[in-house]
């Protein structure tokens, strides 16, 4: 016997023992999201000792998933044995609700998309699966930053042994407030754009680092804070979150120096199994990385419900004319 309710805050979840993998499929991501003023939808399904929740957001138009820029991914939050029907009850009680559900951000290499993708189809959605993000990655096989270095390209190299003496770096496993200053100040004068939440990411900070995933590191040119990145080590994934580096500092390449030393230290001390440099297909990310995997988008629509006429019809013809011809 299953019991399905919705909830408007993550407080309702406190004693579930839910959780998913990696940082932004924990219930203190999502308690995050909300501090920020998202309004969360947590659809959970319980039968007997197993619960799964989708965190979600109402809109006038749909419902989409509980995320922001910073997330890699989106996933659900589960606690024991929960199986494809819990997963197609909860889809089509979500059908009293609303006519569209956008899920977005989606891996598929621990088969979540196809796993949702069947959920809802099983449930009589209409389902339109599309590519909408790439994520690269390094798998390290057991290598030794020596020998992951002997494969990167020689122009990386060549960078790393012209200028690594140029600036001094330094590493911290621990939250520190003027670490943080100094890596606002020089995001403020990179390339980047506008940080999106600039609070939110610094209680992710503070909060990682309380739970020992933290990892920052820092280049200094003549005692002067010139490239900064935030990294976490989360059980055998490091995973790259925020980096800068000023451009007057440009010609010294700080910021190539500091990702070596950052990947030398979650390589050669914390054995992970993989390095993850989060979503975007910026032409840098592959002299560092060698797989890229795909994110993908789920819209789910109800087939009988007029308001999704228009966007079948207009989905339908872009499938089509996608499709490749078979002569």
């Amino acid at each position: 016997m299953s019991a399905i309710s919705y909830h408007d805050t993550v407080n309702d979840l406190q004693g579930l023992g839910l959780s998913g993998k990696g940082p932004f499929a924990r219930p203190e991501w999502f308690a995050l999201l909300e501090e920020s003023g998202k309004r969360p939808l947590l659809a959970t399904i319980q039968a007997g000792n197993a619960v799964l929740t989708m965190p979600l957001v109402e809109t006038p138009e749909r419902l989409e998933v509980l995320t922001n820029w910073y997330a890699f991914t989106w996933a659900d939050l589960t606690k024991g044995n929960v199986d494809a029907a819990l997963y197609g009850e909860l889809a089509r009680d979500l059908a009293a609700r609303t006519h569209r559900v956008e899920l977005t951000k989606l891996p598929d290499e621990d088969g979540t998309a196809t796993r949702l993708e069947s959920a809802f189809r099983r449930a009589g959605w209409i389902v339109f699966r599309e590519a909408c993000d790439t994520n690269h990655v390094l798998k390290v096989n057991g290598r030794s930053y020596a020998e992951y270095l002997a494969g990167r390209p020689g122009r990386l190299r060549t960078t790393l042994k012209r200028k690594a003496k140029k600036v001094e770096v330094v590493l911290k496993r621990t939250f520190d407030e003027a670490d943080w200053a100094a890596y606002e100040d020089i995001y403020a004068q990179s390339w980047k754009p506008e940080e999106g939440d600039p609070a939110l990411l610094r209680k992710f900070a503070q909060g990682e680092s309380e739970a020992g995933r933290y990892l920052f590191g820092m280049a200094l040119a003549e005692g002067t804070p010139v490239a900064a990145q935030f990294w976490t080590v989360d059980n055998g994934t490091a995973y790259i979150h925020k980096l800068a580096h000023l451009e007057s500092a440009k010609p010294i390449s700080p910021g190539t120096t500091l990702t070596a030393a950052l990947f030398e230290e979650v390589i050669d001390r914390d054995h992970v199994e993989w390095v993850d440099f989060g979503t975007g297909n910026d032409p840098y990310k592959a002299d560092w990385m060698e797989l890229v995997r795909p994110r993908f988008r789920l819209t789910c629509l109800r087939p009988t419900d007029p308001r999704n006429w228009a966007l079948l019809g207009k989905m339908v013809l872009r499938n089509l004319v996608s499709r490749p011809s078979a002569g």
